[in-house]
């Protein structure tokens, strides 16, 4: 879930977008609804407030500070035929199911969260991911670490704090469908598991926990299908200020 950057009006989109009275979708969107509202956003919004809403000064998407309240209606119009004269385009691409999602996704995303409520600390933060945390057994950063976990390289632009922090108090809430363990049997009984890579209707890719590389054949597999996350959770390894420095860290990698 990326999320946006721009610079005036554009941010008038999502700035404005979500004082307005939570719509019905919002109050009973599924899990479904707001998944599919974070790719839309992250497709139409995504490099114009940055992973934390944040960006735009006076507005706080992550918090749900906004300029001014709109209807339903009117952040419907915005998003599909933009704001005139100004670097707001229209999105005529999106269905009229998905900009229900999307305002959906915008809503949820906007209500408040427990944190840790502490400052954290970027250079504690990589000593820990680097040391007592362990992180590198599974994940990777830039050429160091493995490849068995995500690649957290550019994680500080693809995820908000509150959502790093959240994947390391209780890792299993909420995972990335790319990110999902997979477990396959072969029609002669062999056994693999590690991260899903790619699948679709004949195929499925994934890398095992020795970082091997493996595709088979949907047909030619006697069983396949997802498991459980193997990410710890950190709430009694770390203490909330190392949780917060972790967050400080992560939150800072955004790439080359």
């Amino acid at each position: 879930m990326t999320m946006y950057r721009l610079g005036s009006a554009p941010s008038l989109l999502v700035s404005v977008l979500l004082c307005a009275s939570r719509p019905a979708l919002a109050q009973h969107a599924t899990a479904f609804d707001l998944e599919d509202g974070a790719r839309s956003f992250a497709s139409t919004c995504a490099n114009c407030h940055g992973p934390d809403g944040n960006l735009i000064p006076g507005i706080d998407l992550g918090h749900g500070q906004f300029r001014r309240p709109l209807t339903d209606k009117e952040i419907e119009n915005i998003i599909e035929n933009g704001i005139p004269s100004t670097p707001m385009p229209p999105s005529p691409f999106l269905s009229e199911e998905q900009v229900g999602r999307l305002i959906a996704f915008l809503r949820a995303n906007a209500e408040p969260r427990p944190t840790t409520g502490r400052t954290g600390d970027a250079a504690r933060g990589k000593a820990l991911f680097e040391g007592k945390g362990e992180c590198t057994d599974c994940h990777r950063i830039g050429t160091q670490g493995s490849r068995t976990g995500p690649d957290l390289t550019r994680i500080g632009r693809q995820r908000r704090a509150i959502d790093i922090e959240q994947s390391l108090l209780d890792p299993k809430s909420e995972v990335q469908p790319y990110n999902r363990q997979l477990r396959v049997v072969t029609v002669d009984g062999r056994e693999f598991k590690g991260r899903l890579l790619n699948h679709d209707t004949y195929t499925v890719q994934m890398i095992d926990w020795d970082e091997q590389l493996h595709s088979f054949k949907k047909a030619e597999l006697r069983e396949y299908g997802f498991e459980d996350t193997p990410m710890p959770s950190f709430k009694k390894k770390l203490s909330a200020q190392q949780i917060a420095d972790l967050v400080v860290y992560l939150s800072s990698l955004r790439g080359p």
